[in-house]
């Protein structure tokens, strides 16, 4: 063999060799992201209703995963069961930041936003102390002092300003409302997207969660009701079927609250 040919082979096998552990990191780097997992999924439910309590926890706890519940103290669901909804904190699910009085943006479309919930009507100042107020409330009724938001109606800003980015020592994380995912090098714990749930199929959910696996990204399911109790609805069989999917993928995804989920996005995102 001459010394041409053999340099030929040498720089083949040392491009094959790079090729490889570039591959290697590539995977590595989307199968090990989400704690030794690749990817994380987190199931939320808004607006403390009745079914969340009768309908998603039983089946939650059945597959051992906790999920995220965000709570308006005004919402008459809570008050009348504080003590379930105690239990389920102190069971490990996340009680979330909703506001107290769950404003949003009136206008064309949006008939049903009162003048007092108008959001478009609040001044900065008031959605802030709206917001601390309701974790003192939370604080009050679950002992932690840890805990993340969801955007109602997934308003982010009243005049103008993107509220949550002044309460970042107050609350870990904040969930908008997008279909969309990202993997945690790209995700901003602040504007976490959501998935809206509104009488999807399993099979399209199903979809979503295979995705995110294959991209190493995180998906955010936004539940309302869940076997009725609210017009944004997603039937109780699907809602079963698509977290004992998940159950069985368990090796490859990351379950837990939005809340563990962001802390463990900012430490990494600090590395």
């Amino acid at each position: 063999m001459s010394i041409k040919t053999m340099d030929s082979k040498i720089r083949k096998l040392t491009f094959l060799a790079v090729f490889i552990m570039l591959q290697a990191v590539i995977y590595g780097q989307g199968r090990y992201d989400w704690k030794g997992k690749r990817a994380a999924v987190v199931f939320t439910y808004d607006d403390a209703i009745n079914q969340h309590l009768d309908v998603a926890i039983p089946v939650l706890d059945s597959f051992n995963m906790k999920a995220t519940f965000y709570v308006a103290p005004t919402f008459y669901p809570l008050n009348a069961r504080i003590n379930e909804w105690r239990k389920i904190a102190a069971n490990g699910h996340e009680l979330g930041n909703h506001t107290i009085f769950h404003p949003c943006n009136g206008g064309p479309g949006r008939e049903w936003v009162s003048d007092e919930q108008d959001l478009r009507k609040y001044s900065y100042q008031r959605i802030i102390k709206e917001i601390e107020v309701a974790n003192n409330f939370l604080s009050a009724l679950d002992g932690k002092n840890e805990r993340s938001f969801a955007f109602t109606c997934g308003d982010r800003f009243v005049e103008g300003k993107e509220f949550i980015r002044d309460l970042t020592t107050k609350l870990k994380g904040g969930r908008a409302v997008r279909n969309e995912m990202h993997t945690i090098d790209q995700i901003d714990i602040y504007n976490m997207d959501g998935y809206m749930i509104n009488n999807q199929s399993f099979e399209e959910m199903k979809s979503w969660v295979d995705r995110a696996v294959e991209q190493g990204s995180l998906l955010v399911f936004l539940f309302h009701g869940v076997g009725g109790g609210h017009r944004l609805d997603c039937k109780a069989e699907n809602h079963r079927k698509i977290l004992q999917y998940i159950a069985s993928k368990k090796s490859d995804i990351l379950v837990e609250p939005l809340v563990e989920i962001a802390k463990y996005i900012e430490n990494f995102q600090k590395k």
